[in-house]
């Protein structure tokens, strides 16, 4: 959701508080417009990630709740090279949107991150993302670190949410609940260097 990461995706570079720089997209503009939005389903965190040492966000469409997110307007080749990326694989091949478009939910694999889910449309669009093929409630718990809710905060508070009312949605999403307060995340995103934009 956060903008520098994002560009991190598109342009390359290691976003701030990771641990891996990323090649980048063909294409390295960022979008044209973004908008928040809340998709049925929820946000939770789960297995570990080398690169944020902790868990790891994924989205489960399925599951009752809203889910904050951000819709930025890609290409078909932006989204393809961010999601070769994130699947550990180099940029340079188009995904087939086919099957998600048309069906809603397309796994490309068994490994988290390859599974696209398309949960409705904007303003003509469609939505498209990618998650796990499994639900929150089939994988243990892993609660994030603060640099990974940090970097959420950010995409959440660029998209005019109340930094209080994000500090009390990320600690509450399974995962981070129990491990984080939202008081603990509101410090945890105040510290040096964990201040968001306005």
């Amino acid at each position: 959701m956060c903008a520098e990461r994002l560009r991190c995706y598109l342009a390359g570079g290691c976003p701030p508080g990771g641990s891996r720089t990323y090649a980048g997209a063909r294409d390295p503009r960022m979008p044209a417009r973004s908008r928040p939005v809340e998709l049925p389903g929820a946000l939770y965190f789960a297995t570990r990630s080398p690169v944020w040492h902790g868990g790891r966000a994924f989205y489960d469409p399925d599951a009752p709740g809203t889910a904050w997110a951000r819709a930025h307007l890609l290409t078909a080749a932006q989204l393809s090279d961010i999601a070769a990326q994130e699947m550990y694989g180099p940029p340079g091949r188009d995904l087939d949107l086919a099957p998600v478009l048309a069906t809603g939910r397309y796994a490309l694999g068994p490994g988290r991150y390859e599974t696209l889910v398309s949960p409705g449309t904007l303003e003509g669009h469609p939505l498209l993302t990618f998650t796990a093929p499994w639900h929150l409630d089939d994988v243990p718990p892993v609660p994030p670190s603060a640099p990974y809710l940090r970097v959420i905060a950010a995409g959440l508070r660029e998209s005019g949410r109340d930094p209080a009312a994000i500090a009390r949605y990320l600690a509450t999403r399974p995962g981070a609940a129990g491990h984080w307060t939202p008081a603990e995340v509101a410090r945890a995103l105040a510290a040096p260097g964990g201040s968001m934009p306005v």
